[in-house]
């Protein structure tokens, strides 16, 4: 069983890593910019519940293995940045829209909750990161390993819902206000594919 004060400390670690400028938080805030509030919530729900694919990694051995295994790090890193960059040419290549939520077909929301999953567990850095930072909040003496992990990442998961969204509804502000400024949201899709894009890239630039 956790302690109180191993959950509090996990907790408020976790917010300040969550909230640390990465791909996955940037694609909610490019998402509710560009197509309001329902898309970043939609993308900051995907996101967060891939994490359980992650974590079910984790108990299995499968970040071990990418932790270990150089090939298979690399392999999993470029199909997540060639996922990205899929995703910013496709809005690079779509014809302008506006934003508002009434023209957008009902299948939007669930297509970027979908791609939002995809993206996370195609995304080594987070398998890699689970496998650094769970075992520190590990305790043996508190019972089964497993089961400690399989709370803690739930716990994880709960916390990154609430903070994405939260990022979610400031973007979707931010989006609501360009699409009165008629000159800037006809070029917003333009402007989010050329982040993805970017942040593909950036994601399978190789780092030491």
């Amino acid at each position: 069983m956790l302690l109180w004060s191993q959950i509090a400390l996990f907790a408020a670690t976790s917010v300040v890593l969550i909230l640390t400028p990465g791909p996955d938080i940037l694609y909610v805030m490019t998402r509710g910019v560009a197509q309001g509030r329902g898309a970043a919530l939609a993308a900051a729900a995907g996101f967060s519940l891939g994490n359980f694919v992650h974590i079910f990694f984790a108990l299995i051995g499968f970040s071990a293995l990418l932790a270990s295994s150089a090939h298979a790090f690399q392999v999993v890193k470029y199909a997540g940045a060639l996922y990205l960059v899929y995703l910013g040419v496709r809005l690079l290549r779509s014809p302008t829209v506006a934003l508002g939520g009434e023209n957008l077909p009902l299948l939007r929301g669930r297509r970027i909750f979908f791609q939002s999953i995809v993206a996370n567990v195609l995304n080594p850095k987070v398998a890699v990161f689970f496998l650094a930072f769970f075992p520190q909040f590990i305790d043996a003496r508190q019972g089964s390993a497993s089961l400690q992990m399989l709370s803690l990442g739930t716990l994880f998961v709960f916390l990154t819902l609430i903070c994405f969204s939260l990022v979610a509804f400031c973007s979707g502000a931010v989006g609501a206000w360009l699409n009165r400024k008629p000159a800037v949201s006809g070029h917003l899709d333009r402007m989010a594919g050329s982040v993805l894009v970017l942040l593909g890239l950036r994601l399978a630039w190789p780092t030491r």
